[in-house]
């Protein structure tokens, strides 16, 4: 004690060394908590306390995770595409436009606030008069309707844009385009062909079409400068996803497509070994078509029209057409704009390529796995179809909808799987959907149109909503075992997907999200919060989600979801099990604050508005404050009393000016380390 006492004596008597030094330190600990919670500390959430708050059906053991809190984005952010952001374009070359390729953030960069919709958002309009219209405001992109207007890809009258149906290659309208492929492809009318990919897809109006025929397509285009068409498809209700083939892979298994169109998709087929071609043939189920409209295509009567001469058109259309045999497709039929190439349904011309030393392109070796296609670079060579199966041809699939439930050849590569438990999972999930209906009676109705199972396994889920107004995103995890394939066999679209990562899609497209144990499998590699971010990111404003998870995670769910201002309940699973809950959410509408009052005293800004600035001016300042004090006290130890002495005096001054005109100031000062620590040193 007298030693304590010794110490206390001298430090009042005013020592320069130890009470300097103890300020600095809690100047350096101050500074940036305070600037920081001074704009995030309203919203803070103790999770790790949430299991004592819940509902009878809570558990006491959840999982302890760090505080959540969530600002809103500025209105920049309002078509954020994390892994697609056209703003980080600069940092990756312009070779094959790989700039538009998939480029996620990382960790230390990755946004933490809520995407606010645009100004006078609206609720989407519901199928299927969605299909030929949608709300501006949702949609605000006049690029492409001016440059495209003329082709009749859409037009704006009053608060909507219209979808005439029109293309580049369609402009008087896609059903007769497509009355014209239906004839030249009979197998487009009797179920034979289900699934259907569309690279370069404008706004949707030919994979719109095509579900009216009972084909279900993948619209697939990048964000570039035709602005948003992946948003303005999913907007109508069309299925469609970013992406473009460049230097991989594309997020879907081998031999999944029926068809694949391309429609002046400017993809230059012929240049860099026909890699693009390559990647076509992989996705392209055996015995499947190539449809293909557009240059050089009927290149002797288009040729005026796209700024070239006959001979190099001719040129081109040889090149292709022996790239294309190369590959094992032969011509199937020609009229007009189309052209139509079908893949060899079996392994004959493969076998006979492969007898040829100078073969261009060779086969793949067995180091390439045919469905690894999650940043699976391109290679210039053919992936063969497996000897070993026999049933995986277009010919030999069952056609649609007998097909939706007849157990998949494929499903012998999954582990562990065989046609009972398939028989099992298809029950299972019609017991589940009809309890999910009972819970949230929008699903079936035309509330609910664009849906995504978020981890799914066989395509269970979608194939129960089959006779629903929606269709289903299938998205297999990449680090979960490959059950892609049996989703496409049954006649049904999904992707490969990390959760880790943002999503390939524009913010609002979903109405509904389902999820099936993800977090308690992804809980070791993903950040809870970052996976429910992304959620509420592609999320509709007064859309769904059904999170059916343990009850090890069901109360954190619930509380991040609060943060995410999104509305819950927990409900039990049509088993009742005790180890197993359901969360029912919905997601609500709320818009960005146009007014912000500003009070600025000094170098300090105060900010009244419910609106928090996720990165404001002050915390960028504190953070390099902070540093500066940390070299000095390092570095430099004998200025540390100048230094604090300067900074305090500005410090206490501002307060006091604050104090006099900002009734708030009591407030910050009281929570202000940083002042109490100055008014100590004074």
């Amino acid at each position: 004690m007298k030693y304590k006492d010794e110490k206390y004596e001298k430090a009042e008597k005013g020592s320069l060394k130890v009470l300097p030094k103890t300020v600095l330190l809690i100047l350096l600990c101050g500074l940036s908590f305070y600037l920081g919670g001074l704009y995030y500390g309203k919203n803070i959430v103790q999770v790790s306390n949430v299991a004592k708050t819940g509902s009878s059906l809570d558990v006491d053991n959840s999982p302890q995770v760090k505080s959540v809190s969530f600002s809103e984005c500025s209105s920049d952010y309002q078509d954020y595409t994390p892994c697609t952001d056209p703003r980080k374009w600069k940092k990756y070359g312009t070779h094959r436009l790989t700039f538009m390729e998939r480029h996620c953030p990382p960790v230390f960069d990755r946004k933490q606030c809520l995407v606010p919709p645009p100004n006078g958002y609206k609720p989407p309009i519901r199928w299927p008069k969605s299909k030929n219209e949608c709300w501006y405001r949702n949609v605000p992109y006049d690029w492409i309707n001016k440059q495209k207007s003329n082709q009749h890809w859409l037009k704006k009258e009053g608060e909507k844009f219209i979808f005439p149906g029109g293309g580049t290659m369609f402009p008087n309208g896609v059903s007769a385009y497509v009355d014209l492929m239906q004839d030249l492809i009979p197998e487009m009318k009797d179920g034979t062909i289900r699934t259907a990919i569309d690279t370069g897809c404008g706004v949707a109006s030919w994979g719109g079409d095509l579900l009216d025929r009972g084909i279900l397509t993948v619209s697939l285009a990048p964000r570039d400068n035709h602005e948003a068409q992946v948003q303005f498809a999913l907007e109508r209700g069309i299925p469609a996803i970013l992406g473009i083939i460049s230097t991989q892979r594309l997020p879907f298994p081998s031999n999944s497509f029926d068809m694949a169109h391309c429609s002046r998709c400017l993809i230059p087929w012929t240049e860099f070994g026909g890699v693009y071609l390559l990647e076509i043939h992989r996705i392209l189920r055996p015995g499947g078509f190539w449809v293909l409209s557009g240059p050089p295509v009927n290149y002797e009567n288009r040729w005026k029209g796209w700024d070239t001469t006959v001979e190099e058109q001719r040129s081109n259309y040889e090149k292709l057409q022996d790239l294309l045999s190369s590959m094992c497709f032969k011509l199937y039929a020609k009229k007009d704009d189309i052209a139509v190439w079908q893949k060899s349904p079996d392994n004959m011309c493969y076998n006979k390529l492969s007898n040829d030393p100078d073969a261009y392109p060779p086969k793949c070796d067995d180091s390439l796995e045919p469905d690894s296609a999650w940043y699976t670079p391109l290679r210039p060579c053919v992936v063969v179809p497996s000897p070993k199966l026999k049933k995986t041809d277009l010919e030999s699939t069952p056609k649609w909808p007998e097909r939706l439930h007849s157990t998949p050849e494929r499903i012998s590569d999954v582990p562990g799987g065989n046609g009972g438990l398939f028989k099992r999972d298809n029950s299972k999930w019609k017991t589940r959907a009809k309890h999910y209906k009972k819970l949230l009676p929008a699903v079936g109705s035309d509330k609910i149109r664009n849906v995504m199972d978020m981890n799914t396994a066989y395509g269970g889920l979608a194939a129960a909503l089959v006779d629903d107004p929606l269709w289903v995103m299938n998205v297999v995890s990449s680090y979960a075992a490959n059950t892609l394939p049996v989703v496409f066999d049954r006649g049904l679209i999904g992707t490969y997907h990390d959760w880790c990562e943002a999503f390939s899609t524009y913010p609002r497209t979903y109405d509904l999200l389902h999820v099936d144990g993800l977090f308690t499998s992804e809980n070791q590699r993903c950040e809870m919060k970052y996976v429910m971010l992304e959620m509420d990111r592609i999320l509709r404003p007064n859309g769904y989600a059904i999170i059916r998870e343990s009850s090890y995670f069901a109360d954190t769910i619930a509380s991040v979801a609060k943060e995410l201002r999104w509305s819950c309940r927990k409900e039990k699973t049509e088993s009742e099990s005790e180890s197993e809950k359901l969360l029912i959410c919905q997601k609500k509408l709320w818009l960005l604050e146009n007014k912000v009052t500003t009070t600025t005293i000094g170098s300090l800004s105060f900010f009244k508005s419910k609106k928090i600035f996720e990165e404001s001016i002050e915390m960028k300042l504190s953070k390099t404050l902070s540093d500066y004090m940390m070299y000095l006290l390092i570095v430099q130890p004998s200025l540390m009393s100048t230094v604090a002495g300067i900074a305090c005096e500005a410090i206490i001054a501002s307060y006091k000016s604050v104090e006099e005109m900002n009734e708030n100031a009591i407030e910050y000062s009281s929570k202000s380390v940083l002042f109490q620590a100055c008014m100590l040193a004074k």
